[in-house]
């Protein structure tokens, strides 16, 4: 298998509102490092793909506002490279632009979507399950896989896919897609032993990638069919402006992965997290004996299950009887709540938006 067929798109458009208020729309989070690694998110997710194909074949999908960003901390790709969108549509209108680009120029290209802000502790198993789906795709064409991470927890934060069972074929074909269930609903998956939480990362070839669009986003598919006229051009920027102005916001997984026959799932344990959360960080950071993430000058008495985080050394914080709460210290914003309730946190963005005003955000 050629390495020169395979193309990696990294999408990182995303705000981050689950981890305001150190993600800020002005420098989301997979700009910042949130592990304490020396790199940002999207800078370990760059080099965690490295090995599969050459530096040309990156293309990082992102919003205009944080191109610049993207070109400071990757500068070994060039400007062409960065694909800038000009307004948020979701993860369809992303995964079709870099999709009918990559395909205008090698029809034979195999794709790799992902994530820019997730963390991967075990990368060497990361990138053998990436190559198993490569792989797969040279005697199933039609295939569009997904990777499935082993459930460890009923984590109501994920989405689950359901899986035929099949021991002899390490790539499975799915049953179902099941959105953020309720807590009951995903402690019935971990029993059953055929459900895996959804990743997020894609592998398939761009043509049955643009099938599918033309298939079952057919909107979407007419408009960037449109714009490929004018791929690699001048003008490329202006025809997609036109083309997320007519997009719907949706996403690839209800627009298309959920209606496909054609969708397979790979299993994976390589120590993921989607490092959606203020609750997944603490799932991976290294934690003291009352099971407290502490990044701040701080003294804890009588807490457990906290997050306690500030990089003003400066400042002390003083904290005593809090169960499961996050302290959060970033710039111009304090946020004491419990970090438990992660649908708390877009209203919490909602409502300071409108009431406090967007410096805040």
């Amino acid at each position: 298998m050629s390495n020169k067929d395979i193309y990696v798109v990294i999408m990182a458009g995303g705000v981050g509102s689950r981890f305001w208020p150190y993600s800020r729309n002005s420098y989301p989070k997979q700009f910042l490092d949130v592990l304490g690694s020396g790199y940002s998110l999207l800078q370990m997710t760059f080099e965690r793909f490295r090995p599969l194909c050459p530096v040309e074949n990156f293309y990082v999908v992102t919003n205009e506002d944080y191109a610049s960003l993207v070109k400071k901390q990757l500068p070994e790709i060039a400007a062409e490279q960065i694909l800038e969108e000009s307004q948020r549509r979701n993860t369809a209108p992303c995964i079709a632009y870099a999709s009918y680009k990559i395909g205008k120029l090698n029809p034979d290209a195999r794709i790799v979507v992902t994530p820019s802000d997730h963390a991967i502790f075990k990368e060497k198993e990361f990138v053998d399950t990436i190559e198993l789906a490569l792989k797969d795709l040279e005697s199933n064409p039609e295939r569009l896989i997904t990777l499935g991470i082993q459930p460890n927890r009923p984590d109501t934060g994920y989405g689950y896919i359901q899986y035929f069972k099949d021991e002899f074929q390490p790539v499975k074909k799915v049953k179902t897609f099941t959105e953020k269930p309720e807590l009951e609903l995903a402690k019935t998956f971990l029993e059953s032993g055929d459900f895996v939480w959804n990743a997020g990362i894609f592998v398939w070839r761009a043509r049955e990638i643009k099938r599918a669009f033309q298939h079952f986003l057919p909107d979407i598919a007419e408009e960037f069919e449109e714009a490929s006229e004018f791929f690699y051009t001048d003008n490329e920027q202006a025809a997609i402006e036109k083309a997320y102005s007519l997009c719907k916001s949706i996403s690839i997984d209800y627009g298309i992965l959920e209606k496909s026959g054609h969708v397979y799932v790979v299993l994976g344990n390589f120590g993921w997290s989607d490092l959606g959360s203020w609750n997944s960080l603490h799932s991976v950071k290294e934690k003291n004996e009352d099971n407290n993430v502490v990044d701040a000058n701080a003294l804890v008495y009588n807490s457990s299950n906290c997050i306690i985080v500030s990089h003003d050394k400066d400042k002390l914080f003083i904290v005593e009887g809090l169960e499961n709460y996050l302290v959060a210290d970033f710039d111009d914003v304090i946020l004491v709540c419990n970090k438990d309730n992660e649908k708390k946190f877009r209203e919490f963005v909602s409502d300071v938006r409108s009431q406090k005003g967007e410096h805040f955000l």
